[in-house]
């Protein structure tokens, strides 16, 4: 899947805030912004690493995983060799997130109080 940028706006260029809703459609969840934060902290990732990173359920990894492959957000990566693994990690794509995350621990130190 190519990771370039494509809108579904045939005849005229997006308005800036209709560029956001994609944006939040592809990053929406909460599980698909827990997985791409532990990417972008962790590195690559084996499966059940991030599941522990994450604490999603394997229901809830897979099928946002496949989601963020789909979306061009993530890479997975089959070690075939005894034992067999699964690696995930963060494409392009999602490292060029990194100022949106920094943004945000900025935003939250700032304004979200844990209860």
């Amino acid at each position: 899947m190519s990771t370039e940028r494509t809108h579904i706006y045939a005849e005229e260029e997006p308005e800036p805030s209709e560029l956001v809703g994609e944006a939040f459609d592809q990053l929406g969840s909460n599980w698909r912004l827990k997985v791409l934060y532990a990417l972008h902290e962790h590195g690559e990732l084996r499966f059940n690493e991030l599941k522990r990173t994450t604490d999603a359920s394997s229901r809830t990894l897979s099928r946002v995983v496949e989601d963020l492959q789909e979306y061009g957000l993530v890479e997975r990566r089959l070690e075939e060799d005894a034992p067999v693994a699964t690696y995930y990690s963060e494409t392009q794509k999602a490292e060029d997130l990194c100022p949106v995350f920094s943004a945000l621990d900025e935003w939250a130190d700032e304004w979200v109080e844990t209860v």
